[in-house]
């Protein structure tokens, strides 16, 4: 029997301890790999405090930290008001009314977060109210609020009627009643919802995503847009947000109870501090501002601070994860001076009457943009664009595993049964069947569905046989670490790869693959134009384009620049030069709505195969 409970004991300790492990590894892991001097997130090569410098140095994680914990205070303290008085007041309501209010509580907590920020988002956008800090702390309270109800309501249905009745026939006004005597009874409850409320606020992504605007993001927001690319500081501030928590929790247990009320006047005096700080922040001494909407992780931040500084200006820069995120959010009512969208995209935006053309005479240094790039299928003539960035998608491969003479297959190689199990496909509808459309002879612009469905084989079968992996971009740090032996990359994602890892290579398939171009384009919204000019002048300057190429990887339009950049810093890597005069390549033009949604169809099933 005393064997039994022994082996019971130590069952049940592994388990915890397995559990522990479970849990906390992952957070160990992050704060191991913030002091790595490599980019690469899965392999160390150093100690060094370079992403704690990096960190600290960039402007826009502080002001995001800034964001997410003003708008987690302030959110916490309205939406427990009004869920604790919400509460109390459904107690004394009538049955009817109460299960009515208590259902309708429960619906955003029940609904996915998504449908709760586009309805919000929709509602902003509806009473013509600027999307900013104000419109995410109002999505904030309306988001924490049910929940705060939910903590504190069945503790007031636990408490006795008449306690609050008994308070005021000894004297105390009503207003008493409630302050010290039913609140402190409801302390319990009440601090729950406050610890519930501000970590769902703090935590949010969704809901903040859509109801932000004008260059206000949160870290959830921030360190969304760092993961497009390998970026490392995501390390640094987790690690450093993981500390002040386990600080905070530490202290909180060994502080004195004679301390507690100077704490309460310090966190007080914090709190009024914090409000002061939220009204004036983000000002600046300039009427001039310019909106611009990028992608993440696509430009240098110094060279935003720096054409700031040199035009005396105000830049608000906001990003998005994909071309259909931004013409979402530009649909919803957001309104910006410049974009960097995509070529496909680019024409769409040109057919739908929402640019306005480019006065090619206000821009400087065109002379020394590349000419494969300019006057492609999307925007012939380059009347509303300028090119930002050029590239291609090719296959990123392990010369110390795949042969050289297999290259030759071109797409076909991601069939070849020898790399069955090693091979990483980019999760991107259009690029995939683009794989498929040309490695079957066939444009990966068609709308002949009959070629559609032979490019839908093609993927499934290939699905079926290699046990490829679909991936994003993950697949950098991935490839980095030598995990599989071929991956289907963005030709600057592949240079990245390639500077970390000499062993890899990459390569244009002979059958042809997607070259693009990524470039500024003028709202008809935009409200200073002088200023957009200037802008794109400035990313156009030979030094500011060489910087923003080094730090991104692209390949950059200034042919000057790419031309250097190829013999210096990115010298031997093949994937810094897209193939725009490739006879089989091909620019991405913009889909019907009817071939769009026969794609999306199609892609589903390709990934559910």
């Amino acid at each position: 029997m005393g064997k039994q409970r022994k082996g019971s004991k130590a069952a049940y300790i592994v388990y915890i301890v397995v559990l522990f492990v479970f849990f906390y590894l992952p957070i160990v892991v992050t704060m191991v790999y913030s002091f790595n001097s490599s980019k690469s997130l899965t392999s160390m090569a150093g100690f060094s405090f370079r992403w704690y410098g990096r960190l600290i140095a960039d402007g826009s994680i502080m002001k995001a930290v800034f964001v997410s914990v003003t708008i987690a205070v302030f959110a916490t303290a309205i939406s427990t008001v009004l869920g604790t008085i919400t509460a109390i007041g459904l107690c004394k309501s009538r049955k009817i009314l109460r299960e009515i209010m208590l259902n309708v509580n429960n619906i955003p907590i029940m609904s996915p977060d998504i449908v709760t920020a586009i309805g919000l988002m929709l509602l902003f956008s509806s009473i013509a109210m600027p999307k900013g800090y104000y419109t995410m702390l109002l999505a904030h309270v309306a988001f924490c609020t049910p929940f705060v109800i939910t903590s504190v309501y069945p503790r007031v249905r636990s408490l006795d009627p008449s306690i609050a009745d008994a308070a005021m026939d000894l004297g105390a006004t009503p207003f008493q009643a409630l302050v010290k005597v039913i609140l402190p009874m409801l302390k319990d409850g009440i601090f729950a919802g406050v610890l519930l409320a501000f970590t769902m606020s703090f935590d949010d992504f969704v809901i903040s995503y859509f109801a932000t605007g004008n260059g206000v993001q949160n870290i959830s927001i921030l360190v969304y847009n760092m993961t497009k690319r390998i970026n490392p500081t995501i390390n640094a501030l987790s690690t450093i947000v993981i500390l002040a928590i386990a600080i905070a929790l530490i202290i909180s247990k060994l502080i004195p109870d004679m301390m507690k009320n100077t704490m309460k006047k310090i966190l007080i005096v914090g709190l009024f501090l914090m409000i002061g700080i939220s009204i004036f922040a983000g000002t600046r001494g300039s009427d001039r501002t310019l909106r611009i909407f990028n992608a993440g992780e696509y430009i240098d931040p110094e060279l935003i601070a720096a054409f700031e500084e040199e035009n005396n200006c105000q830049v608000i820069y906001e990003t998005f994860d994909s071309n259909e995120s931004m013409y979402t959010k530009l649909k919803s009512g957001a309104k910006y001076d410049l974009l960097i969208p995509s070529d496909y995209m680019i024409e769409r935006l040109i057919k739908e009457d929402m640019l306005q053309p480019i006065e090619w005479d206000m821009v400087d240094h065109t002379e020394d943009l590349n000419p494969k790039i300019l006057d492609l299928p999307y925007d012939p003539g380059n009347q509303y664009s300028i090119p930002y960035f050029c590239g291609s998608v090719g296959i990123l491969y392990d010369t110390t595993v795949v042969d050289e003479e297999d290259l030759e297959d071109g797409w076909e190689l991601l069939r070849n049964t020898k790399y069955k199990d090693d091979i990483y496909m980019y999760d991107s509808e259009r690029d995939s069947f683009m794989i498929a459309l040309k490695a079957l002879g066939y444009s990966m612009n068609t709308d002949k569905k009959e070629e559609i469905d032979e490019a839908f084989k093609w993927l499934t079968e290939q699905k079926k046989t290699m046990n490829c992996v679909y991936v994003s971009d993950e697949v950098m740090d991935n490839m980095i670490s030598g995990l599989k032996a071929l991956a289907v990359v963005y030709s600057g994602d592949g240079v990245y790869v390639i500077s970390e890892n000499e062993d890899m290579n990459y390569f244009e398939p002979k059958q042809g693959t997607n070259v693009w171009c990524d470039a500024m384009v003028m709202t008809k919204e935009c409200e200073d134009t002088d200023l957009a000019y200037s802008f794109m002048s400035f990313m156009l300057e030979y030094e500011n384009a060489k910087t923003n190429s080094i730090f991104v990887g692209y390949t950059s339009p200034i042919l000057p620049v790419a031309e250097d950049l190829a013999k210096t810093e990115f010298e031997g890597i093949d994937a810094y030069e897209p193939g725009f005069d490739g006879a089989n390549n091909e620019v991405f033009r913009y889909q019907e709505k009817s071939i769009k949604e026969y794609f999306a169809d199609l892609w589903t099933k390709v990934k559910a195969y």
